[in-house]
């Protein structure tokens, strides 16, 4: 008998590609909207391979669309200003000074790195904020306690459903302004699940700098990998679910209960993490779905 040839790595990557197939065919035509943030937003390699990652999405038939803050280059840009950051209970607090700062650098900075990285891989991203053609309608968060911190009112979609059918990529930072024309700072996982709602998407993918929910805090080996809306609820009312990881956790329940058929925090720290968790059976973090 013939032996087997030998397994090199030109022939590894094609076995690759082609268990990817029914994941491709299965999701052709179908809108991933992607936060992205963290360390894969911090570090060169992992913002290569996300680029990479959302034009390769784009190449095979998805319909990708990026939602971003951008926490410590608007730190970096504060302290370069003299201006003092302040949060509370995990929110920035946002003066109108501290305001001005956030857009320039979300909207006018960190925005267009994130495009002119897409665009250098081959893909179409468009830039644009959560004002633009009243993409998100902001609401003051808790009656002006924070500032100008924003809590979304509303999404109309509209400006979007062109350019993913013209095979544009979206890529949305976090803020928006209320009806009076004032830019609020918006949590950008919040914009994602809202924006995810109003797309009707397949798929909602948190990038994140934690594996995704562990049953115990650090113990990386009590990933949950698959979760219920049910059983997700259960783990943040035991405290299970807290700090950082529950308002991601609500924001992927909110985002399933209107529409969105399954919602992934993932660790945005892994290379190629979303080429993983959408065309692999094994997954990468945790899946919420109903």
């Amino acid at each position: 008998m013939e032996p087997s040839p030998p397994i090199t790595p030109d022939l590894t990557r094609v076995q690759v590609l082609s268990e990817a197939l029914p994941y491709i065919q299965r999701f052709a035509g179908r809108t991933v909207v992607i936060k992205y943030g963290g360390a894969a937003m911090a570090q060169e390699n992992l913002r290569q391979a996300v680029f990479r990652d959302v034009t390769l999405l784009a190449c095979v038939g998805l319909r990708p669309v990026m939602i971003h803050g951008g926490g410590p280059e608007i730190n970096a840009w504060l302290a370069k200003l003299a201006i003092e950051p302040e949060f509370h209970a995990g929110l920035r607090v946002t003066s109108a000074e501290t305001m001005e700062v956030v857009e320039m650098v979300l909207v006018g900075r960190v925005n267009k790195q994130i495009v002119n990285g897409i665009n250098r891989q081959g893909g179409l991203a468009v830039g644009l904020s959560g004002s633009d053609g009243q993409l998100v309608q902001a609401r003051t968060y808790d009656n002006g306690s924070m500032g100008l911190v924003g809590e979304v009112e509303r999404v109309k979609p509209d400006l979007l459903l062109p350019l993913l059918e013209q095979g544009y990529i979206p890529v949305i930072s976090s803020v928006a302004a209320d009806p009076s024309g004032v830019s609020h700072n918006i949590n950008a996982d919040i914009v994602a699940g809202e924006i995810a709602a109003a797309l009707h998407a397949e798929k909602l993918i948190l990038l994140t700098d934690t594996p995704g929910v562990l049953r115990q805090p650090g113990v990386v080996s009590t990933l949950l990998e698959h979760l219920t809306i049910g059983e997700a609820r259960a783990l943040m009312a035991d405290g299970v679910v807290s700090g950082g990881m529950a308002p991601k956790t609500e924001c992927c329940i909110r985002a399933l209960a209107q529409g969105v058929r399954s919602a992934h925090i993932v660790d945005g720290r892994v290379p190629h993490a979303l080429l993983q968790e959408i065309f692999t059976d094994a997954g990468i973090g945790t899946m919420i779905s109903g």
